[in-house]
């Protein structure tokens, strides 16, 4: 197989590019050359998709063309350079509109497409919009396609430093309990996706030109059980210390990602069908997830080879003061039920 991976240098892309390398396919890379190499066995060809689409690259010719844009008009141009290979898109949970459902393909309410470029940074909303008309453009255009709508990929690699977040921070539990402040109730669901998992897959579906809408998301899984595994993964027995939204919210914590945040965390209702999206379509359809014990291990590997990856989330000082304040007023609520 001819493979084009639109990007192929940074976390699911170059994943997909190496994957598919490591099978004896002829890959081919095309990016800016700006944000790290390709992997071995892989071609490079530089690419700026701000530009109109390189008839040189268009003219070799591919079986099938992977891409993770965000950017409509990136996809709009490499689509009608490239109609008759079969198109693997890679989305996102995001294009759906209510995060309390988690209705998937077919079944959840889409957002309204953005058809125009717009600064998605930072907003779900925008980034879902975008994504969703990046999805019509290759169904419109493309000869084949199939459109795989990943939630939280995590692994070695990861540029966002979400999940990189617990496998740092249990790894710096010592041999004895610590206390590791936890998000949210222990049932709460939560889902994950090895991007080598998922590249694996995004090189099964070009091989076999499957079609059709898949959410690419890992078994649900409830936080406390998730957690479990990733201390295990990396050898630590904490002692979890768990704060529900309203004690989180209370003391300041940010949700998800970003400076003073609890990674994993996600304010219920109103986000509880984004981590709870039915599995079973993309595994019936080959996707393999790995334990999360593995996924942790290789994750904190990564980072402790890694000096300048990052990893978002508390510091260690304001994980600390949460504590504090979180059995503080454990404390208190204690004295006030036993009329102290």
């Amino acid at each position: 197989m001819r493979l084009l991976v639109l990007g192929g240098s940074v976390f699911l892309s170059r994943a997909v590019a190496a994957d598919a390398a490591a099978r004896g396919h002829e890959v081919v890379a095309a990016n800016r050359g700006r944000s790290g190499t390709v992997p071995e066995g892989v071609r490079h060809v530089p690419l700026d998709r701000a530009d109109p689409f390189r008839e040189d690259l268009a003219a070799e010719g591919f079986d099938a063309v992977v891409d993770v844009s965000r950017t409509p008009s990136h996809v709009r141009r490499a689509v009608a350079a490239l109609p008759d290979a079969h198109w693997v898109f890679v989305s996102t949970v995001n294009v759906y509109a209510d995060d309390a459902d988690p209705g998937g393909p077919g079944v959840g309410r889409l957002r309204e497409p953005q058809p125009d470029d717009v600064d998605g940074a930072g907003d779900p909303e925008a980034y879902g919009a975008m994504k969703v008309a990046c999805e019509n453009a290759v169904r419109d255009g493309a000869a084949t396609a199939v459109v795989v709508r990943p939630g939280l990929i995590v692994g070695p690699g990861d540029p966002s430093g979400r999940f990189a977040y617990w496998p740092a921070r249990l790894g710096r539990v010592p041999a004895g309990a610590a206390d590791v402040l936890s998000p949210g109730d222990p049932a709460d669901p939560v889902q994950v996706i090895d991007v080598r998992d998922l590249a694996a897959w995004v090189v099964d579906l070009a091989e076999r030109r499957a079609e059709g809408t898949f959410d690419a998301v890992g078994p649900v899984t409830a936080v406390g059980d998730l957690l479990a595994a990733v201390a295990r993964g990396v050898g630590a027995a904490p002692r979890w210390v768990w704060a529900d939204d309203a004690a989180l919210e209370a003391a300041g914590v940010r949700p998800w990602s970003g400076e003073r945040s609890l990674p994993l965390w996600l304010p219920r209702p109103e986000y509880a069908g984004m981590p709870a999206h039915d599995a079973a379509p993309a595994t019936e359809a080959g996707l393999a997830p790995r334990p999360v014990e593995e996924t942790a291990r290789d994750t904190l590997a990564w980072l402790r080879a890694t000096p300048d990856a990052h990893v978002t989330g508390l510091t260690a000082d304001e994980e600390a003061g949460v504590v504090a304040d979180v059995e503080a007023a454990v404390r208190r609520t204690a004295r006030k039920a036993s009329g102290v």
